[in-house]
């Protein structure tokens, strides 16, 4: 064992070894030779051939597995590297993220691969397309430098995604965000609302479903956010044929796993059932909710209290909009009292009734028919647990736009669809990646629309800021005024050059 040695050669352009074992043969000195293949890393002892795949080897210790960082260091392209990669864009980001409780999440989630887990959010964020196309990218950027062990294969990023999926890797990660973004609040005011994943993934959670009236074959994301800093807590999916009713008691269960109580739910009128409001009733979690048309509770309601609702004293204003609104006490279900406020929105009321007086001059309707629809355009009814002033009942139930602004956000800035997957492990691992590029874009969003900065148009115009390579030094081009500005958004300063 002593007497072997590893050579090194070069063959056009790549370093090549082998295993030298020296002997002697009929009196001869000859090397007995075995083929190490490629070189990755020297210092390392990590070697690539056809028959192995990617393995480390060791005078002292043999073969052995590699680790799985190492099997980036395959993907380098045999050819010349590119000398000038897109800078702006990745540095600005990776430098932000430092600046956030993410990174320390992110980079103790897979220590090993914790390289391909950061290029991946990456290219979900400053890239679109499928992600067969993120090794591409990743060797026309800084990324490159900056993540070198990043293995962004297509079958790699597909065994990454299925590692990403894993239930427990999942709940720690969860765990771990939520002490982070949160450390001093374990209580959280919740909004909860879903939204359909189309697909034709040929798994349990692909089925028909008919929401709003629209058909579609789907899976249901659910996402719940803080009310109060509109920041996502969780994410859970269904299949796309459960309705959103049986799935309130379930989420509220594994965000009490994760060790967030909640004291405050605002939900879409989809949620509301007897059964879930016993479930927030016996978890103390108080509530406003809308009522759906259909509902007897509506019909009810709105039978006694519609033709005297606009009156002086039920009037208020809201973001330019007149809303007669009053407040009445109800029973939503068997010893459950609650507040229901009745409401008209004459702004939809005027739409309405146009359209209304049209159809009913056009279908011969009666005097009697015509004022019942009239008492019916603009009507709404909320629900709420508490006692609430009727001027701040629609700016506290309109918060839930904030979870609709992270549903814009994880569908076009986190790029969650289409959904290119197979298989339900790499679904779950595309959609915790997804979430982590959303709650990054959430929280920077909400630094840059106080100073009129698109984020798009941020990384964009960063992204024209180049670098040049060198052996031991990245030099950085001049940043332009547009790219300055940039920096200046998020208060970082664009550098001159970077030790290698």
């Amino acid at each position: 064992m002593a007497n072997k040695f590893i050579r090194y050669e070069l063959k056009n352009g790549a370093e090549y070894a082998s295993v030298c074992l020296p002997m002697r043969v009929d009196g001869r000195k000859v090397n007995k030779t075995e083929n190490l293949g490629r070189v990755l890393d020297k210092q390392q002892g990590i070697f690539k051939n056809r028959e192995r795949g990617v393995f480390r080897y060791t005078l002292e210790q043999g073969y052995q597995d590699a680790p799985a960082e190492s099997h980036a260091m395959a993907l380098k392209p045999k050819g010349p590297e590119r000398l000038i990669l897109d800078f702006g864009d990745v540095h600005v980001l990776h430098e932000y993220l430092k600046t956030t409780p993410y990174h320390a999440v992110l980079t103790s989630l897979l220590p090993d691969q914790g390289d391909t887990l950061l290029a991946l959010v990456y290219y979900q964020i400053l890239a679109s397309g499928a992600r067969r196309y993120a090794g591409s990218w990743y060797e026309g950027s800084y990324a490159r430098l900056l993540l070198p062990r990043a293995a962004l294969g297509s079958q790699r990023i597909s065994e990454f995604l299925s590692v990403l999926g894993d239930e427990a890797l999942q709940r720690r990660f969860f765990c771990t965000y939520l002490a982070k973004q949160f450390p001093a609040e374990t209580v959280h005011g919740l909004l909860i609302d879903s939204t359909g994943l189309p697909n034709s993934i040929d798994f349990p959670y692909t089925a028909y479903s008919n929401h709003g009236g629209q058909v579609s074959v789907e899976t249901r994301l659910i996402y719940v956010t803080d009310r109060l800093s509109g920041m996502p807590l969780y994410f859970r999916y269904v299949a796309g044929n459960v309705i959103d009713v049986s799935t309130l008691k379930a989420t509220i269960g594994e965000l009490q796993m994760c060790g967030i109580a909640a004291d405050y739910a605002i939900l879409d009128a989809g949620y509301f059932t007897e059964d879930n409001i016993k479930a927030l009733h016996e978890n103390e979690i108080a509530y406003l909710t809308r009522l759906k048309p259909n509902r007897k509770l509506y019909k009810q309601l709105a039978a006694a209290h519609a033709q005297a609702l606009q009156h002086g004293g039920n009037l208020v204003s809201y973001n330019g909009r007149a809303v007669y609104i009053k407040r009445v006490p109800c029973t939503v279900t068997s010893g459950i009292d609650a507040f229901a406020y009745i409401g008209i929105d004459m702004l939809r009321r005027s739409y309405e009734m146009n359209a209304m007086l049209v159809n009913a001059v056009e279908d011969d309707l009666g005097p009697e028919e015509i004022d019942g629809n009239l008492s019916k355009l603009g009507l709404f009814i909320m629900i709420s647990s508490e006692e609430i002033d009727t001027k701040e009942l629609l700016p506290l139930y309109y918060a839930r736009q904030q979870i609709e602004q992270v549903f814009d956000i994880t569908k076009n800035y986190a790029d969650i669809l289409p959904l290119r997957v197979h298989g339900e492990d790499t679904f779950r691992g595309h959609l915790l990646l997804c979430f982590i590029a959303t709650i990054i874009c959430k929280r920077l969003q909400g630094e840059l629309d106080a100073k009129g900065v698109n984020l798009i148009g941020l990384f964009k115009e960063l992204r024209n800021q180049k670098c040049k390579v060198y052996d031991s030094l990245v030099v950085v081009q001049e940043a332009t005024k547009k790219v300055n500005d940039s920096y200046k958004a998020l208060k970082l300063k664009s550098p001159d050059k970077i030790p290698r």
